[in-house]
Order: C-alpha cells, then sequence, then structure tokens
C-alpha cells in the first residue's frame, strides 16, 4: 500500500512515519503490524505500531541513511504485509552459552523478537573480546533473573 508522509522527529535523533489509518484499517492485522517498508527504493522490515495517539513506523538512523532521507522530509511510502519469521541469528558464543544453561536458552527462546535482536546486538556491537563477554555474561543474568 503507498501513502504519502511527513517524517517526524522526536527528541534528538527518533523519527518516525506517520501511517494513515485507512493504510492501517486496509492491511486488517492486528494492533502490532509487521511490515516490510520501501522508500526510495530502499526495503526494511518494521511494524506498525499506535503510539502517542497514532499510528508510526520507526525510521532509525541507519534506515534514514539507507533511504537517503531526513526528518522533516516529505516522501512516498510502499508498506506491504511481512509475513516472513522472524528470527534473530544467535553468534556462535552467545549460543554455546546459551547452550550451558538451559533455564537460559528457554528464556531466550520466549523472548519477541525485538528483545532478542536488542541481545544479539549489544553482543556483536562490542568492540573486544573482553567487552563481548561481559556483555553474554549481562545477557545470561538478565535471562536468569
Amino acid at each position: 500500500m503507498m501513502f504519502e508522509a511527513t517524517i517526524l522527529s522526536s527528541g534528538k535523533t527518533a523519527t518516525g512515519i506517520p501511517v494513515p489509518e485507512s493504510v492501517v484499517e486496509a492491511l486488517d492485522a492486528g494492533k502490532r503490524i509487521p511490515v516490510v517498508v520501501t522508500i526510495n527504493g530502499y526495503s526494511y522490515r518494521s511494524s506498525i505500531v499506535f503510539y502517542t495517539g497514532q499510528y508510526l513506523i520507526a525510521l532509525s538512523a541507519e534506515n534514514r541513511a539507507g533511504a537517503g532521507v531526513t526528518a522533516g522530509e516529505t516522501v512516498e511510502v510502499d508498506v506491504q504485509l511481512d509475513e516472513q519469521p522472524r528470527e534473530v541469528e544467535v553468534p556462535a558464543d552467545l549460543a554455546e552459552a546459551l547452550g550451558a544453561e538451559a533455564d537460559a536458552a528457554a528464556a531466550f527462546a520466549a523472548l519477541s523478537y525485538s528483545n532478542k535482536r536488542r541481545i544479539v546486538l549489544s553482543i556483536e556491537g562490542a568492540k573486544t573480546d573482553a567487552t563481548r563477554q561481559r556483555r553474554i555474561e549481562k545477557a545470561l543474568g538478565e535471562l536468569l533473573a
């Protein structure tokens, strides 16, 4: 579904795309709608959510750069229902740590896609092996809490 929207800015760096209610109704997929968003030929996976009184799609700095857009700009947006499973690729060292802790592995498996991704991105963002190991241990601690 195509629509035109002005990219909203909130806070220092947060941006979002307002989605017309007519688009949400036409998609008819519940409260949190998984979608593939395409702007200027650049596509990414996201969700339409109801936040601060309106339907929005998050637009990260990475996705703004990929689409070549900025806050305040009016863009043509194409959204399609995303029916593909949302899976997070678990790094080998985290998978090994989860393999040694059955309760943590079960807790990780029960997390939403977003929370799994948050943990994995934190670990993958470590610049040193020591930091990476600390982040794995922290994740295990959160999962076991």
